[in-house]
C-alpha cells in the first residue's frame, strides 16, 4: 500500500489517536442509551481536533455530533459506540475468558465502528481545510443500534434533512462495499393482564397473562408456516409473570421482534401479529396492552455511491496483516463451529486457491458477487431512506467468525483490529473526498435516491407519540 491519495496520509496522521479512541470505548462497554462514558470519549475527541459540536443530538442524552467546513456539499460520516450485554472477554485471548462475569461487551465492534468513522470524518476535515474546499463534513455519533433504534429518531427529527450524502461502514470478517440487503424490523412489548388467584385453592378466579403470552408464542410459531422465508420472528420474555407458581401469573410481557425485507411487509406482518395477541387475549380473558419499543427500515441500496467506494476501495488495497495477526487469525478458526468458515465464504461467493491462507480477509471482495443473501437489521436503513448511503465491511476479525460472539470480542484491541479501522477510515475518507470532487458522481447517487422515494415513499416505522427510552447518567 503507498500512500499515494493525499487523504490516506491525513487518516495516518491522526490514526494511533482513534486507535486509543478505540481501546478506550472497548474498555468501557455500555449498552443502549447507556454509553455516557463512550459519548464523553467522543466528544472529548471531536472537541481535541476542533469540530464545532453538538450534544443531545436529537434528544438522545448520549448521542453527539461533530461538524466541520462550511458550504456544501454536507458529507456525513456514520459512527456508532454501543455494546452488547452479557459478552464481556479479554481480548487478544484465544478462549472465552471474561473480564467480568455477565458484563458486557463489544460483540459487534462498534468500539472501532465509532473511532474509525471519526478518523475518516477528521482526515475528510484536514483535507477540506488544507484546500480552501467548500464542504462540510459532519461526525454522527449514534447509540443504540443493537436493538434502541437510535439512526430511526434522529432522522426523526430532522439531523439528517440538510446532508446530501451519509458513508458508513461496519466491522467484520471480510472486506466489501455493502450490497447484502436489511430487514425492516419493529419490537412490540405485548403486556397480558390477568386476574390473580390462588393457583390451587381457587384457580377458576384466575385469568393468566403467562397463559396468554404462551398462546400468542404459538401463534406466532404457526405463523412461521404462512410468511415469507426472507421474514423472522423472534421472541424474548421480559416479564414472565413471577416466580411463584402456586399463584396464577395475572401480567406477563413478551417482546417480539418482528424482520420483513420490505418496510410496508412488515408492517403487513405486524398487523397478523397483533392479530395473534388479541386472540391470545380472548381465549385467556386477560386485557392486552401493546408498546412500539422501537423500530427501523431496510438499507436502500445506492448503485451510484457504491461504484464510487468501491473504486476507492480498490485503489487502496486490501489491509495489510502480518503472520502474527494470521496466527492469532489460525486459533480463533480453531474455536468457531464446523462451517462458518465456509459460511462467510459463501456470503461472498469466493472461492480460495487451494493453498491460500483464509485465516483473515486480505483481498478486495467484487462489487457483484451474488453470494448467499444474509441478512439482519440495523438502524442505518433509515438514513439511507433519508439520504443516499453507502457502506463498508472492513475485515477487523478473523474470517468465519460470527457476529455477536466472544470471538469478536477478543479481537477488539488487537492489531487486526486496529489495522482493520484504520483501514476503513481510509476508504471512507477518500469516498467522502471523492464525492466532494465529483459533482456529477454526486448528483447520480441523489437522483438514484430520489427515483426510489418517488417509488415507494419514506414512513417512519416508529409511531410520533413513541419516544425512546433515554437513561439518566449514573
Amino acid at each position: 500500500m503507498q500512500n499515494e491519495n493525499p487523504i490516506w496520509q491525513l487518516t495516518d496522521d491522526h490514526a494511533q489517536r482513534f486507535v486509543k479512541l478505540s481501546d478506550d470505548v472497548f474498555d468501557t462497554p455500555e449498552t443502549l442509551y447507556s454509553e455516557f462514558k463512550s459519548c464523553a470519549a467522543h466528544r472529548d475527541t471531536l472537541a481535541e481536533h476542533g469540530f464545532r459540536i453538538t450534544d443531545n443530538a436529537g434528544g438522545l442524552p448520549t448521542a453527539v455530533i461533530g461538524e466541520a467546513g462550511t458550504g456544501g456539499p454536507v458529507i456525513a460520516i456514520l459512527g456508532e459506540y454501543d455494546a452488547l450485554p452479557g459478552l464481556s472477554q479479554h481480548s487478544g485471548k484465544t478462549e472465552p475468558n471474561a473480564i467480568e462475569d455477565g458484563a458486557h461487551g463489544h460483540g459487534c465492534g462498534h468500539n472501532m465502528f465509532g473511532a474509525a468513522a471519526m478518523l475518516a470524518a477528521t482526515a475528510l476535515k484536514d483535507w477540506i481545510a488544507a484546500n480552501n474546499i467548500k464542504a462540510t463534513v459532519r461526525y454522527y455519533g449514534c447509540p443504540a443500534e443493537e436493538g434502541g433504534a437510535a439512526k430511526t429518531y434522529m432522522v426523526r427529527e430532522g439531523l439528517f434533512d440538510d446532508v446530501d450524502v451519509a458513508i458508513s461502514w461496519h466491522p467484520a470478517p471480510f472486506t466489501a462495499v455493502n450490497q447484502e440487503p436489511s430487514l425492516a424490523n419493529a419490537r412490540i412489548d405485548y403486556t397480558f393482564h390477568g386476574i390473580a388467584s390462588h393457583a390451587a385453592f381457587e384457580p377458576d378466579m384466575g385469568r393468566s397473562g403467562l397463559d396468554a403470552v404462551e398462546l400468542m408464542n404459538i401463534g406466532v410459531n404457526y405463523l412461521r408456516e404462512h410468511m415469507p422465508d426472507a421474514a423472522r420472528v423472534h421472541y424474548a420474555y421480559l416479564n414472565a409473570g413471577g416466580e411463584a407458581p402456586n399463584v396464577v401469573q395475572a401480567k406477563a410481557t413478551v417482546r417480539q421482534l418482528i424482520r420483513h425485507p420490505d418496510l410496508q411487509g412488515c408492517q403487513d406482518l405486524i398487523a397478523r401479529v397483533d392479530k395473534i395477541a388479541q386472540g391470545a387475549a380472548l381465549m385467556t380473558e386477560t386485557t392486552l396492552e401493546r408498546k412500539v419499543f422501537s423500530g427501523v427500515s431496510n438499507l436502500l441500496p445506492n448503485r451510484a455511491l457504491e461504484q464510487v467506494m468501491q473504486a476507492e476501495l480498490e485503489s487502496l488495497g486490501p489491509a495489510d496483516f502480518d503472520a502474527e495477526d494470521r496466527a492469532f487469525a489460525a486459533k480463533i478458526q480453531a474455536t468457531l463451529p464446523k462451517g462458518a468458515v465456509d459460511s462467510n465464504l459463501a456470503v461472498i461467493n469466493y472461492t480460495p486457491a487451494p493453498d491460500q491462507d483464509i485465516s483473515l480477509c486480505d483481498w478486495i471482495n467484487p462489487l457483484e458477487r451474488d453470494g448467499d443473501v444474509r441478512a439482519g437489521s440495523t438502524d442505518v436503513g433509515d438514513v439511507s431512506w433519508a439520504v443516499p448511503t453507502v457502506q463498508l465491511w472492513g475485515t477487523t476479525w478473523t474470517l468465519g467468525t460470527p457476529f455477536h460472539t466472544w470471538q469478536v470480542v477478543a479481537h477488539g484491541k488487537t492489531p487486526i483490529a486496529h489495522k482493520g479501522l484504520i483501514h476503513a477510515a481510509k476508504v471512507m475518507a477518500a469516498t467522502g473526498r471523492a464525492l466532494i470532487e465529483n459533482p456529477d458522481a454526486l448528483a447520480a447517487a441523489k437522483a438514484e435516491h430520489q427515483a426510489q422515494l418517488q417509488k415507494t415513499p419514506y414512513v417512519c416505522p416508529i409511531p410520533d407519540d413513541t419516544m425512546p427510552p433515554i437513561k439518566t447518567a449514573p
